[in-house]
């Protein structure tokens, strides 16, 4: 099973070892899920990780998320983007997240974010946009 990861997730399973984002985050390490990933993505995933106010939240060092995000760039499907799909929706960071999980044709893009999600102007009928607690629901009844 191959899903986009919104940055908001790798934040939440850095911030508790409990919850839903936590429990995606093992079965990427375990190797039971895969992580779409691009240059965009993940320059995206360093910017927020690595700020001062993220390593006081995750009370980690520089060169623990260091570690963390050459593992995520060791363990992500890398996709080249080569066609802009803009959804135009209101954060740009959010069009990168969109444009990786349509052109990876992930099962799912996984987001705390669902609303900032719905209100593009293009619209992906594959793309499945669901929470973290709502994918960890169907990974158990499919996988468990």
């Amino acid at each position: 099973m191959l899903v986009t990861l919104d940055t908001n997730i790798l934040y939440q399973a850095l911030m508790s070892t409990s919850g839903a984002s936590y429990f995606i985050l093992q079965q990427v390490r375990r190797r039971r899920i895969r992580i779409a990933l691009s240059v965009p993505v993940f320059y995206e995933y360093q910017d927020v990780l690595t700020r001062e106010t993220s390593l006081k939240d995750f009370q980690l060092s520089l060169q623990d998320i260091e570690k963390f995000l050459r593992f995520i760039a060791y363990i992500g499907k890398p996709f080249e983007i080569y066609f802009l799909f803009r959804p135009n929706l209101q954060d740009e960071k959010d069009n990168k997240i969109v444009e990786l999980a349509v052109t990876s044709q992930s099962d799912f893009l996984i987001t705390s974010n669902i609303r900032d999600f719905q209100q593009a102007e293009l619209k992906f009928e594959q793309l499945h946009i669901m929470t973290p607690s709502a994918f960890v629901k169907i990974w158990r009844a499919h996988y468990a």
